[in-house]
């Protein structure tokens, strides 16, 4: 094939119906429907070079052979590069598509709507559903009466509306509201109430890509087809790669075609960066905040300490100790603006703390009985209310100050939740459930089941899964809105310590636990077996928390008395990423 086959011309405005008539004699007689004949069967002439290059057009190509080359002629034709289309066409065979669709996309793109609904009849014949007709009939002629209208031809579009849309009898509450484009006083009006383009190329290029889904690929491709392909290939190739956690690009221009799309478990937030100190006793839990520049960790030291993450270097450096939680904490919350922090203690704790971190100010301290158990917290949505509770029976929901405003009698709850609605409070409790409390209407409904203790849960920020840290189980998966479990994750040693998991990556694709063996598992979200085993914790590993905002970080904390901080590997030289291009798929 020539080099682009256009030279110095201009390119041909539409694409030949005929596949290149007008081209070389090599290339034998074309047929109507784009389809080569032949004058010598295909059998070989030795009579001139001529002769050999018709011959191998005469090979038989398969549908698939067939199918590529259409895909590759769309492309070209979209690239301008018209000419080269008739002659690949032309040499293969092959029709880029029918006539009469070629006709239609003509007088579609040149608002000759009268000829456009005569090509119909031709069309209707070679569709799967014939009453399909009407339906783009019907497109054809909302188009046409809006072009009117922007053109000023209110008679006209009013001719449209009543002799030609309106006895089509369909979707008459369409009809409705293109009538009261009558009133738009000005072309910008009626683009903006009516969200179109207006007349020209883009809006008539978008009706064709609406009719097109009505014809069979055979007659008219699908628009844009070869790159919806390579983008669904680069998308089902980064879903397979375990270790993929970047952000999302729909489009092909920041991605090679060439190769195929690799992440290196280098890249991946496996390697300790920091190990942090500063408590002198067990590290119970840890908590990165919501905007992701915090973390907060607590321990049995009873302190908690407040980190800066710093945005370039990803390294934290201590910020503020909050000092006073006697019985050590053992679990912490973010309000939603990241303003206020809650402390909670172990199970004979009957104190709560809600921090200013922003002033390291105790905002309140609170303790409804002495008989209390305070273990568990979770704020509203709205910042203004949290809920807290614990083993022994308490359910409570106050405000900012520690006033109660409900409580849900001989509920012993181990871990909250409350759900985005603002209304409906997840709280997992001794019967080894998962139930839903709205403080609203004080109504309750059972959620999850298991067999063994709740540990601990988190949800996922669509509110759609759980994950649990069940007793002697290991980690799960919960669907809350089927009410299923998804998935049982293999090897995290649980007991009956309390240990937090948590969702993590750029699109919540993972999962990270902490584990009894001292290590930090993690699962991509649709493979039960893990992906990372990270060591360097010396016992028990309560808790793991991924920041929300920086992908490639995450935290653990551990009965050794440090915090983890763990990111990508440091950095590489260019001999030594050369080695590191392995990606094990979810198949593997």
């Amino acid at each position: 094939m020539q080099a682009n086959g256009t030279g110095g011309q201009e390119p041909e405005p539409q694409l030949s119906c005929r596949n290149g008539e007008s081209s070389s004699s090599a290339a034998g007689a074309v047929h109507s429907n784009g389809l080569l004949s032949s004058a010598n069967n295909g059998l070989p002439s030795t009579e001139s070079p001529a002769s050999d290059t018709s011959m191998k057009k005469k090979k038989r190509l398969s549908q698939s052979d067939e199918d590529v080359i259409r895909l590759i002629g769309q492309h070209l034709h979209g690239l301008g590069l018209n000419q080269t289309v008739d002659l690949l066409m032309q040499e293969s065979g092959c029709r880029l598509e029918h006539p009469a669709a070629t006709k239609f996309r003509n007088h579609v793109m040149e608002g000759e709507w009268e000829k456009a609904e005569s090509d119909l009849n031709e069309l209707k014949a070679l569709m799967h559903s014939p009453s399909a007709v009407v339906r783009m009939k019907f497109l054809l002629l909302q188009q046409k009466y809006l072009e009117y209208l922007e053109d000023g031809k209110v008679l006209e579009a009013l001719q449209v509306l009543r002799a030609e849309l309106t006895p089509l009898k369909y979707n008459t509450e369409r009809i409705h509201v293109l009538s009261g484009y009558l009133m738009c006083s000005h072309p910008d009006d009626l683009r903006a109430k009516a969200e179109w383009e207006g007349k020209g190329t883009a809006s008539r290029s978008k009706l064709l890509d609406k009719l097109q889904t009505y014809l069979p690929p055979s007659v008219m491709l699908p628009p844009r087809r070869l790159q919806t392909l390579l983008r669904q290939a680069v998308e089902l190739q980064r879903d397979r790669c375990l270790y993929h956690n970047t952000k999302l690009d729909s489009g092909l221009d920041n991605v090679s075609l060439l190769i195929d799309h690799v992440c290196s478990r280098k890249q991946f937030p496996c390697y300790t960066q920091q190990i942090l100190t500063e408590h002198c006793n067990e590290v119970w839990f840890c908590k990165f905040s919501n905007d992701g520049t915090k973390l907060a960790s607590g321990s049995k030291d009873t302190t908690v300490i407040i980190w800066q993450v710093d945005p370039d270097t990803h390294q934290l450096k201590q910020l503020k100790t909050l000092e006073g939680h006697a019985y050590g904490v053992s679990y912490l919350a973010w309000s939603p603006d990241d303003t206020y922090l809650i402390a909670c203690g172990p199970d004979d704790c009957s104190e709560l703390w809600l921090w200013n971190v922003q002033t390291g100010e105790l905002r309140t301290k609170m303790s409804q009985s002495h008989e209390d158990s305070l273990t568990s917290v979770a704020w509203n949505p709205d910042g203004k209310r949290f809920v807290t509770g614990g083993q022994r029976g308490q359910f409570y929901q106050c405000d900012l100050d520690g006033n109660l405003l409900d409580s849900w009698e001989g509920v012993r709850v181990q871990c909250l939740w409350c759900l985005s609605d603002g209304r409906t409070v997840l709280a997992s409790d001794t019967h080894q459930r998962i139930r839903g409390y709205n403080f609203e209407d004080l109504t309750d409904r059972n959620i999850v089941q298991e067999d063994h203790p709740i540990m601990s849960f988190t949800v996922s920020k669509n509110g759609r899964l759980a994950l649990l840290n069940v007793a002697t189980q290991g980690v799960h998966l919960w669907d809350l809105q089927d009410r299923v479990l998804v998935r049982k994750y293999q090897g995290v040693t649980q007991g009956f310590y309390t240990i937090h998991s948590c969702f993590g990556g750029y699109n919540e694709d993972f999962i990270a636990s902490g584990s009894e063996d001292h290590k930090v598992y993690i699962w991509h979200k649709r493979s039960e077996l893990p992906i990372a085993e990270l060591t360097g914790h010396t016992r028990t590993v309560n808790c793991v928390s991924w920041n929300p905002v920086l992908p490639g970080l995450m935290a653990s904390a551990s009965d050794d008395g440090t915090v983890r901080v763990w990111g990508p590997a440091p950095f590489l030289d260019s001999q030594e990423t050369e080695g590191l291009t392995e990606c094990y798929s979810m198949d593997s």
